[in-house]
């Protein structure tokens, strides 16, 4: 019979050493803290900051008695009630509710039926669209984030206009990829800076994103500007995350062309939605089409697409219930009365702007919003001014009254 020896020793940092006859085996260290709680907030939450919400959200102001505040924070167009959505909207919405069929899960890219609707609102021979070709989100903010995170990792870059949509920036540095800042020029209705956008791109430059119309801006780049920014991207085989969820929302005198209609080897993912259109921002219904006639995306980025879009279970069931009824029976008067409407604050606010020694406007051509420089700033140390609160019945609200208080 075969007796082993063995000798157990721990030193003074808890480490434990086994000596089997001579031979010495480390075990490691033996836990003997008491545990202690230590809940911290996680890198992805420290490094989320959305500059407009933080302001909106949480902003205490002791109002003037003199002096009611205007609130010029939000693109909102239902704040002040002047900008009701139409009739059939409403409609479509209490139908589908009243029907029953929408109170369940969806599938995560949303129903297949509704994706077709899209996809035939949306497709034309320069920039055909299937169903599989859209991605149903949680309002347009969603659609950015899923676009964001499928085709960028951590480390990499993408290239941002400057004036912005701040949540852009918001995003990207919450999943650790660098934002570059692209500028665009006042003087040219805030077209982009080609040559500087140009010089950006490197080997981790992971999209450009490209915001028309634009927000905050109120700009609607020509068919020209456009073939000029897709030849960039084209040289640079750079994608496009095009945000147009201000589409078809330009005044008269100009057209919009969406991106995607233009291009022949670059590929897209367009991201709009109901909201600013159809007046319904709380609705939160918007979409992805992925428009990528050269097969550059491939299966990866789609099944990408859908794998994220996993995470949660997609837009709201109802809204995607009432989705044809909403595209297919809003009367044209109904676009036609919201760009009249938007266009006569647009030209009150530039003219009233025009009038103000050191202040430079810039016309807008659609959305909601134009920009003011004062005459010796910079480019992006812009304000902007939204088109919806000016013409609110309320003098307080209205930007002239505001200019003579």
């Amino acid at each position: 019979l075969r007796m082993d020896s063995y000798l157990i020793q721990m030193n003074g940092n808890s480490d434990v050493h086994v000596h089997r006859n001579g031979n010495s085996l480390s075990l490691g260290k033996v836990k003997n803290r008491k545990p202690r709680w230590a809940v911290r907030a996680s890198e992805m939450s420290k490094k989320t900051f959305n500059p407009i919400r933080a302001i909106v959200d949480t902003m205490k102001v002791e109002p003037n008695p003199n002096k009611p505040m205007i609130s010029l924070s939000l693109g909102d167009p239902t704040v002040f009630g002047n900008l009701p959505t139409d009739d059939e909207v409403i409609q479509a919405v209490k139908e589908a509710l009243d029907s029953g069929n929408y109170n369940g899960y969806a599938p995560s890219v949303g129903y297949q039926s509704c994706r077709q609707v899209v996809a035939a609102y949306y497709s034309c021979p320069e920039a055909p669209l299937e169903a599989q070709d859209v991605i149903l989100t949680s309002g347009c903010s969603q659609a950015i984030e899923l676009a964001l995170a499928v085709l960028a990792n951590p480390g990499q870059n993408i290239l941002v206009p400057r004036p912005g949509f701040s949540l852009y920036k918001t995003l990207a540095l919450s999943m650790g990829i660098e934002v570059k800042f692209y500028n665009l020029l006042p003087e040219k209705s805030w077209e982009i800076d080609l040559k500087h956008l140009e010089s950006l791109v490197d080997a981790k430059t992971a999209c450009l994103i490209v915001n028309n119309p634009s927000n905050p801006c109120g700009s609607v780049f020509s068919k020209s500007h456009l073939q000029k920014i897709l030849a960039v991207a084209s040289r640079q085989c750079v994608p496009i995350l095009a945000d147009e969820i201000y589409g078809d929302m330009v005044f008269a005198e100009c057209k919009y062309e969406p991106i995607a209609t233009l291009s022949t080897n670059v590929p897209i993912l367009s991201c709009g939605g109901l909201a600013k259109r159809w007046l319904v921002p709380g609705w939160r219904m918007g979409w992805i089409l992925v428009n990528d006639r050269r097969d550059i995306f491939g299966n990866e980025i789609r099944n990408g697409l859908v794998s994220l879009s996993q995470r949660i279970l997609g837009p709201c069931t109802i809204v995607q219930g009432a989705l044809e009824h909403i595209i297919h029976r809003t009367p044209p008067e109904f676009y036609h009365n919201t760009l009249s409407f938007l266009k006569s604050n647009a030209d009150l606010c530039y003219a009233a702007l025009s009038a103000v020694s050191g202040l430079q406007p810039v016309r807008p051509s659609g959305a909601m919003y134009l920009m003011v420089s004062e005459a010796l700033m910079c480019h992006f140390q812009s304000i902007a001014v939204c088109s919806v609160c000016a013409g609110s019945c309320c003098p307080a609200q209205c930007l002239p009254c505001l200019l003579k208080m």
